[in-house]
């Protein structure tokens, strides 16, 4: 059974705080996803709290779904690379499958990449080593999901230091975690971050790997669904 608040949307009062209303009063609550969403945090939207029992809160609240054209949208950015790395031990992504060593958080240069695969030789040295960085997409446009849905520098570090790594010989992979169910494919939003676009491209072209799965989203649970999905990254 679910422990989330049902709530309506009200206003975006910063970048991580979501003023909702709860039976007539409004209350604020913690926004795990600092992207603009200006296409999801719309007034009045049916949103979903996930309650905090720390008492050292600022809010008691976070924001954990929202409703949009009849879909459930997943808004907590940070638990992507989670729900990969649950995901992949589970085995449900084939192009990852088989490693004896996953782990979140690797530092690379001055980046840390948020996930680390690899194997063990006989002598229990890693090898085979493979890093992958996740990206959580709730922007569509005409059915395609789309990233970022604001310019990112960070983003664009991250993919430079995966060509880094490609370049050194070392598996690199882009994981987009498609968590808008209406989402059926991806593109880069070249409309909103050419430099974002652009570097992906590059990555691409250099080796770097693009993956793009979706997640299952209900009251109870959110979880990678399906096979890897088809990308377009023309403008």
């Amino acid at each position: 059974m679910t422990d989330l608040v049902k709530a309506i949307f009200r206003n975006r009062a910063n970048r991580f705080i979501a003023e909702v209303e709860i039976d007539g009063e409004i209350v604020r609550a913690h926004l795990p996803n600092t992207g603009r969403c200006k296409e999801l945090l719309i007034d009045g939207a049916t949103v979903y709290l996930k309650p905090s029992d720390n008492p050292n809160r600022k809010t008691k609240y976070s924001l954990h779904l929202i409703e949009n054209n009849g879909a459930l949208v997943a808004m907590y950015s940070q638990q992507a690379s989670k729900i990969v790395i649950d995901a992949i031990l589970k085995g449900k992504v084939k192009e990852l499958a088989g490693y004896d060593i996953v782990e979140s958080e690797k530092t690379i240069g001055n980046s840390r990449i948020d996930i680390y695969l690899a194997n063990l030789d006989n002598e229990n040295n890693p090898i085979d080593e493979t890093y992958v960085e996740v990206k959580s997409v709730t922007l569509i446009k005409d059915g395609l999901a789309q990233f970022p849905d604001a310019p990112t520098d960070r983003g664009r570090k991250h993919l430079e230091e995966l060509i880094s790594l490609k370049k050194q010989g070392i598996r690199a992979v882009v994981f987009f975690l498609i968590e808008h169910p209406n989402g059926n494919g991806f593109r880069p939003n070249w409309e909103n971050d050419p430099k974002f676009s652009q570097a992906l491209n590059k990555a691409y072209d250099e080796g770097v790997e693009i993956l793009v799965y979706k997640t299952e989203n209900t009251l109870d649970n959110i979880e990678l669904v399906g096979q890897s999905l088809e990308f377009n990254l023309k403008k």
